[in-house]
């Protein structure tokens, strides 16, 4: 047994020796012949795969078979500058004209809430090219004729008629009413008969101190509100304010169909002085735009110009007589320097005397009978014109010439 393990031990041996021996053969004939003076030193696993570098191309008398393919330089383009748009420009508002007031200028005191205050700035922008009318606006916006000891506008109105000595005197109260009343002591509810009875006598107290001196009063209502409790407690004020303001002289100016639709609802957005639509109120539904402010002023705009007269002119030049001699126009010297043209007849377009028009017979004259009247009055059919797919006459008018018959 020992013997047949070591010869099978020296074959197995002699199997492995000639399996190296063919592998370094293999690779002495694909390995090319190196260049002389080369000193790497490869193995038998980089010989066989190939790894660790990378094969040098074949070379045939010292010149390269094939070169490495080189990658042309792409051209650059050219770089084209950008250019930048300017923003177009936002036309500029055109600056306010400023027009100087005249000395004597009329003034108009306008009293009263922060509705008051946005009067007073329509006002200001509806008169401000009038030099004869100047607007001087004194409103508190937290004020009302409920709570004196906030602000008590019967003790400080004849405070402002002293100091700017008005023409017209424009009242606006009663958007912060809602609420209670102190009377002789007690609170009062919102609301109650004794609360509208009080505030009635002081509406016509306030209306009645402001005619003192009889100075002309426009008392101004309250337009709606987006509350609909308040919308409603605006409509029984301006009864009141219409009452008492009526009953000592004054005017009472109603907005209220500026600031509702078709129906009567309050809108926050609604047509303008020019009928453009555009937002009336803010967006608490309370106070006024920019616009709204100017609709306001519209209303009361008219009784002002109404009463001050030429004092609401827009103070520019009205040329007189000897200013408009340019633009009468003077009768003609003589009668030959009038031009007399013939009238152009209707039937004779070419102005040449003729009576028919090009190509045309001589109308007939008719009896004034149509076709329809003959057939039905007297049973009469009128007799086709010549030439007529219906004219069945067997002798035909020397007018019509008939189509000649062709024969081969």
């Amino acid at each position: 047994m020992s013997g047949r393990h070591s010869d099978r031990t020296g074959l197995r041996w002699l199997l492995n020796a000639l399996i190296v021996l063919s592998i370094g053969l293999t690779a002495l004939l694909i390995e090319p012949p190196r260049q002389a003076g080369a000193q790497e030193r490869r193995t038998i696993i980089d010989m066989l795969f190939g790894f660790g570098r990378r094969r040098p191309p074949p070379v045939y008398d010292d010149v390269p078979i094939y070169e490495p393919r080189q990658r042309e330089p792409q051209q650059q383009r050219p770089r084209t500058k950008k250019v930048k748009q300017k923003a177009k420009p936002v036309p500029a508002e055109p600056a306010p004209v400023v027009v100087e007031k005249l000395p004597d200028a009329k003034k108009v005191l306008v009293v009263g809430d922060f509705v008051a205050a946005s009067l007073g700035d329509g006002l200001q922008t509806a008169f401000e090219t009038t030099p004869g009318i100047v607007i001087e606006t004194r409103a508190n916006g937290s004020s009302g004729l409920v709570r004196d000891d906030y602000f008590d506008w019967p003790e400080s109105l004849p405070a402002y008629i002293g100091e700017v000595k008005p023409s017209v005197i424009i009242v606006s109260l009663g958007a912060n009413e809602r609420q209670q009343m102190s009377i002789d002591g007690a609170k009062e509810k919102f609301r109650t008969d004794a609360w509208l009875a009080e505030y009635t006598r002081r509406v016509g107290t306030f209306a009645a101190l402001a005619r003192k001196d009889k100075i002309p009063l426009l008392w101004v209502g309250m337009p709606p509100f987006q509350s609909n409790s308040m919308t409603a407690d605006m409509v029984t004020f301006n009864g009141i304010f219409r009452t008492e303001a009526e009953r000592v002289g004054g005017n009472f100016i109603d907005i209220w169909d500026g600031f509702v639709d078709e129906g009567g609802k309050f809108v926050m957005t609604g047509s303008d002085i020019n009928g453009q639509q555009v937002r009336l109120r803010g967006s608490d539904g309370i106070n006024l735009t920019k616009a709204g402010k100017r609709k306001l002023a519209f209303y009361v705009e008219k009784d002002i110009r109404k009463l001050l007269g030429e004092a609401a002119a827009s103070g520019q030049d009205v040329p007189g007589a000897d200013g408009l001699k340019d633009l009468v126009v003077t009768a003609p010297t003589a009668n030959e320097d009038i031009i007399q043209t013939q009238p152009i007849s209707l039937d004779d377009p070419d102005l040449d005397g003729g009576s028919a028009l090009l190509g045309g017979t001589t109308a007939l004259a008719g009896n004034g009978k149509s076709p329809r009247d003959k057939l039905v009055e007297k049973g009469e059919v009128v007799s086709a014109p010549a030439g007529r797919v219906d004219d069945f006459r067997l002798a035909k008018p020397e007018t019509v010439i008939s189509n000649p018959v062709i024969r081969n």
